[in-house]
């Protein structure tokens, strides 16, 4: 079901100047303060994934796209584009549901997605667990 809220402009903007001039390496979006709109909440260039953990809210939610690299065992260089919907056990329980009807919004208008994950605490997003998940679509 979905709840009606639509991503706002620059988020579209914001995700082609991450998949396209890889200039930005992570972006974090919310529901806006009257829940109508889903809008940038941070951009980062920066490449460390620990610090990426680090803006998830522990009881709040948001959706996130990081350019997820990596290297396969012949050595070679690789990324992923990965979505992220995190909505962890201690937000408030309306917090989840309207962040849930209203993630398909966003995800289907940013085109070029690999892999998405869902997350509810920081073991279904450490690093080898996405690892895990983005090997797995290895063209």
């Amino acid at each position: 079901m979905s709840s009606g809220v639509t991503p706002a402009p620059e988020c579209l903007q914001r995700f082609e100047q991450l998949k396209m001039s890889k200039s930005l390496k992570y972006i974090f979006f919310k529901l806006n303060d009257t829940r109508t709109e889903i809008v940038v909440d941070k951009t980062s260039d920066s490449s460390n994934y620990e610090e990426f953990l680090d803006n998830l809210p522990s009881d709040g939610c948001k959706w996130a796209v990081y350019d997820f690299d990596y290297k396969l065992e012949d050595g070679s260089q690789r990324n992923k584009l990965c979505f992220f919907s995190w909505s962890p056990d201690n937000a408030p329980i309306r917090a989840k549901m309207v962040h849930a009807s209203s993630k398909d919004a966003l995800r289907k208008s940013l085109q070029g997605i690999s892999v998405e994950i869902q997350g509810t605490d920081l073991t279904e997003v450490a690093y080898e667990t996405v690892l895990d998940k983005v090997k797995r679509f290895i063209r």
